[in-house]
């Protein structure tokens, strides 16, 4: 039971990476790898400034501005260079990895003794409710604000963007601004990520981000599924059926653990797993046209 317990921790934790990915790609429709980068980011930073004892919002305030400093880039990268979005991910994310080395010193660093969120406030004698419950009131504070950030005039101005950009650049709106923005709000919330699991798992490491786009799409694609399902359309329901995306894409890789699978073969899975959250639309509608 402990075991789905840490899974659930980590599934809060990882919440904040799954909507930025989720603003990121079904608001304004972008592929944005540099999600892969600015999560180590958000770790290397986290675990660099805990190891020097500075306060945790001070930590938190960089690992953020961090996240959003490397979105921007990619934005400014995408609609100012006018290169590819996906390209342009892949070029950040890629001199993140130095960046990121350079941050840490070194490819793995331990946070022993260090001050850590999740000790802040103390409503269990049990260690691990209490991690739960803090992370659990810290996401859905996180949560309340994106929904509403995205039910305001700027929000509906950043989905009008990503639905038609030549209607909105009829209506005034600077959709390259409007991107570079969203990116940035998609990283930090992505670096916040990084700032929660390097606290959850004791350490931050060079190659903790390889692949964690895929666990936020992963993510994504379950919610909508669910939303197809559940016909939600509020943009708070969709957030929503994300973060509930997140808890099911950990359950699955706790229980595929549990049941003894080498973890070796968790990337292999992982990437099964998202493969047929993608296939399954395309091979319902295949079947029902037949």
């Amino acid at each position: 039971m402990e075991f789905y317990l840490q899974a659930l921790q980590l599934s809060l934790c990882l919440g904040p990476l799954c909507m930025g990915i989720f603003i990121s790609m079904k608001i304004f429709n972008i592929p944005d790898i540099t999600t892969d980068g600015s999560f180590t980011l958000g770790a290397s930073v986290t675990a660099v400034l805990l190891s020097r004892h500075l306060s945790l919002p001070l930590v938190l305030v960089s690992c953020m501005g961090m996240g959003a400093a490397a979105g921007a880039l990619t934005g400014f990268i995408h609609t100012r260079l006018k290169i590819d979005a996906l390209l342009a991910g892949i070029l950040v994310m890629t001199a993140l990895y130095s960046v990121n080395l350079v941050i840490l010193g070194r490819s793995n660093l331990p946070l022993i003794g260090t001050a850590s969120l999740f000790g802040i406030l103390t409503f269990f004698s049990n260690e691990l409710y209490n991690d739960l419950l803090v992370a659990f009131l810290l996401i859905l504070a996180l949560f309340l604000i994106i929904s509403y950030m995205l039910r305001t005039d700027f929000g509906i101005a950043m989905r009008a963007t990503g639905n038609s950009e030549s209607m909105t650049r009829s209506l005034g709106i600077n959709n390259n601004r409007m991107k570079i923005i969203g990116l940035a709000i998609a990283n930090s919330l992505t670096a916040l990520s990084g700032f929660l699991v390097a606290q959850f798992q004791g350490f931050a490491d060079i190659n903790m981000g390889i692949g964690i786009v895929i666990v936020g799409l992963g993510s994504v694609l379950i919610a909508q599924a669910l939303k197809t399902w559940w016909k939600t359309k509020s943009i708070g329901g969709q957030l929503a059926l994300v973060l509930a995306g997140s808890l099911l894409f950990q359950l699955v890789l706790a229980l595929t653990l549990s049941l003894g699978v080498d973890p070796n073969f968790l990337k292999l899975v992982t990437a099964l797993f998202v493969l047929f959250i993608v296939a399954i639309p395309n091979i319902s509608t295949s079947l029902k046209r037949k």
